[in-house]
């Protein structure tokens, strides 16, 4: 028995090493593992990102999508500054005529005149001289019982006379308010007709007087009149002060 024993025990001593070997060659433990082997290090750190790759190629379109629903409107936003005037556009053809309008009112005018004559021949001086032959005095401011136009309308007026000089000299004024304005002087010569006239503007406030009347005394009032030769005296308003 003992031979026996010692028998097995010298071949177990043999293969020993060749089973260890054979295990060695056929298990290899996992380095990365804590208890790898004795020898093992502890584990590394992480490495670095890698650089981005290039840009892959664009892909295909996809399909239109469906419409989507109206938004809410907005604010309204500010007026803008105004631009620049645009070209003149052709010009249209002309319209049709419009209807006839409403007669208007018209606007008043003011109106003031008179023409007189004479028919006494040799008026008396120093008093104004009455011309009762009428030629026009459609607004009655011309008095022909006293000889005098009475101012209604103030404004400028014009005013004229033209005598008739017979038998004697002629020496007339025309007067305003009792002042004389203008004068004129004629002096007769024997056996002939003359002409004596004159015409003045005067401003004239409403209720003024003028008239025409023989100046001084003596053989001053040759102003004549008959069927064939007439002595006048006129006057018109040429326009109305302002209102």
């Amino acid at each position: 028995m003992r031979g026996s024993a010692g028998f097995l025990l010298c071949s177990l001593l043999l293969l020993a090493p060749r089973c260890t070997e054979v295990a060695a060659q056929d298990v290899q433990p996992d380095p990365k593992t804590p208890c790898a082997n004795w020898m093992g290090g502890a584990p590394g750190y992480p490495g670095h990102n890698g650089l981005p790759g290039r840009d892959g190629k664009d892909g295909k379109d996809g399909a239109k999508g469906e419409k989507g629903e109206e938004g809410l409107q907005g604010h309204k936003g500010d007026q803008g500054e105004t631009g620049a005037p645009g070209r003149e556009g052709p010009r249209g053809f002309p319209g049709y005529p419009g209807q006839k309008g409403e007669k208007g009112e018209g606007a008043f005018v003011h109106r003031s005149a008179f023409s007189v004559g004479l028919k006494e021949r040799a008026p008396h001086p120093n008093v104004p001289i009455r011309f009762s032959k009428i030629f026009y005095n459609e607004q009655s401011h011309y008095d022909a019982s006293t000889g005098k136009f009475l101012c209604s309308i103030p404004g400028t007026y014009y005013f004229a006379y033209h005598l008739t000089v017979y038998l004697t000299d002629v020496k007339v004024s025309l007067y305003k308010k009792d002042k004389a304005v203008i004068f004129t002087y004629d002096q007769f010569q024997t056996n002939n007709v003359d002409q004596a006239s004159g015409s003045v503007l005067l401003h004239l406030s409403s209720g003024d007087e003028v008239w025409l009347q023989v100046y001084g005394e003596g053989d001053n009032n040759g102003v004549y009149a008959d069927n064939i030769n007439d002595s006048t005296f006129m006057g018109f308003l040429l326009y109305p002060d302002p209102e």
